[in-house]
């Protein structure tokens, strides 16, 4: 680096492996042509680099006006010490003054994991800013290796430097001294101010995030990203609510994926580990009759869930309403059948049991083409198959509530099953629980069980006669007569 004048020169470069060679919109200075005051220091911007900065900026930590540093989404190093070079003769590190205008080979080693900053194809190159103080900046040599050790560079075959810039004239030297001053003074103060920006930007979207999530690193959003998708979780992106939240649709700014996500009040400091590593856990969960869980954020006490978008939304929405033709028997019992086959795979087929906790209307959701999906695992407990499960904290919704599990407060897969029948009978004859009380046995007793069908089914139970051969092969697989 060879500073334009009086060894003080700006503001320094870096070796960066980038996913983009668009730096179009980023800040010189103290940026190092690297970031601006918006994308600086976020997980999505996947940048390593390794800077040679000769400007100490406290709003970045900086060591000193000399260092080397690795960074990683952002210039407040990771890593950072002295500019130094190994000396033969002495045999140690020695510091050195980036900015003397000589050939150098800085030195900084640390061990970092970067699975999580990698992506499939990334850029190797180098950048380079200068303020109002300029340097020239020359790569003579590199070496650098996909994996292993980089090859030693031979110094002895380095080319030499171009001609050093003449001195300035001792009667210049006085007022050229005076506008550095002012310069760095004014850069302070941008630098101050650029920093004070972040950390408001930093505050507005911070989050909880400790040590042992990092495994959780690709089921982890960061705040920022679902607050964008959802244009800032306004009212106009509400898509439900209910006891346990608030749910908001959006689209992912990086891949326009539609997605839904569930603002969920909880105690951060009780269980929160083992409450995520159950929500990971049903991430895996793959059938065509649930929601796909993809992940979650955390943000002071409030924990955010990332669900598929599905178009049609809750079934009690649609269910519920004064919409004709409403649906019809064929549709419903269809639901039915999808539900039950969900419900099948969480108690059964999967690696673990799952226990829903939540069956109900609210919670099952319809695609373009009205086809059941059960989702809001956001109370659903895991245990693996043979064992019992441990939770006893009573959870749900009145009226699908089993008794026993009003009485004990042990929940199990009958719990989810009880809760299943309750919604068997609401979707048949189009009342809540809490709307049926003794009106159903009555009509049973009267030996006129379709007078608690719905009306607005308008006769298609009579429709949906064995003859009808979907109904049929539904029937026979839920098992009833």
């Amino acid at each position: 680096m060879v500073p334009k004048s009086f060894n003080l020169g700006g503001n320094g470069m870096s070796f960066v492996i980038s996913p983009s060679t668009d730096f179009s919109e980023a800040f010189p200075g103290p940026f190092l042509g690297l970031f601006n005051a918006s994308n600086i220091g976020l997980s999505s911007d996947h940048i390593l680099a390794v800077e040679l900065d000769i400007i100490q900026n406290f709003g970045f930590n900086d060591v000193n006006g000399s260092h080397v540093g690795i960074d990683v989404n952002t210039v407040i190093s990771y890593e950072s010490a002295t500019a130094t070079y190994f000396s033969d003769e002495e045999g140690r590190n020695k510091s050195l003054e980036l900015t003397s205008g000589n050939r150098i080979q800085p030195l900084l080693s640390t061990a970092i994991d970067l699975s999580q900053i990698l992506l499939d194809t990334m850029y190797v190159g180098f950048t380079a800013a200068t303020g109002t103080v300029a340097s020239d900046h020359y790569v003579l040599a590199w070496s650098f290796n996909r994996s292993g050790k980089a090859e030693k560079v031979d110094i002895s075959k380095l080319p030499s430097l171009p001609p050093a810039p003449s001195p300035p004239r001792k009667e210049n030297q006085k007022a050229e001294l005076m506008i550095i001053v002012l310069v760095v003074a004014v850069a302070g103060l941008l630098t101050t101010v650029v920093g004070a920006v972040c950390i408001v930007r930093k505050k507005k979207y911070e989050e909880v995030y400790e040590d042992w999530e990092r495994e959780y690193g690709p089921h982890r959003f960061s705040y920022k990203t679902l607050y964008k998708a959802t244009k800032g979780f306004k009212d106009k992106e509400l898509i439900g609510k209910g006891g346990f939240g608030k749910v908001y649709g959006g689209v992912l700014p990086s891949s326009n994926e539609r997605i839904a996500v569930k603002r969920v009040s909880h105690d951060s400091k009780q269980g929160m580990k083992e409450f995520v590593t159950e929500i990971v856990s049903l991430g895996r969960l793959r059938h065509r009759n649930l929601v796909q869980l993809h992940g979650y954020c955390r943000r002071k006490g409030e924990l955010l869930l990332v669900y598929d978008y599905v178009p049609n939304g809750r079934l009690d929405k649609i269910l519920h309403s004064d919409m004709r033709p409403n649906l019809n028997w064929v549709q419903r019992f269809r639901i039915l059948r999808e539900v039950a086959s969900g419900l099948l795979y969480l108690h059964e087929e999967w690696e673990q049991v799952v226990l829903h906790r939540d069956i109900k209307p609210g919670n099952i959701l319809l695609d373009a083409d009205l086809n059941g999906k059960l989702g809001d695992f956001g109370l659903a407990r895991l245990y693996d198959h043979g064992s019992n499960p441990q939770t006893t904290k009573v959870v749900g919704t009145i009226g699908y509530m089993a008794p026993e599990l009003l009485r004990t407060g042990k929940a199990t897969t009958s719990t989810d099953v009880f809760a299943f029948g309750v919604f068997i009978l609401e979707l048949a004859c189009g009342r809540r629980p809490m709307e049926q009380d003794g009106w159903i046995v009555d009509c049973v007793k009267r030996g006129a069980i379709l007078d608690a069908s719905d009306p607005r089914l308008e006769g298609s139970y009579e429709q949906a006669n064995e003859d009808d051969s979907e109904i049929h092969t539904l029937t026979q697989q839920l098992g009833l007569p």
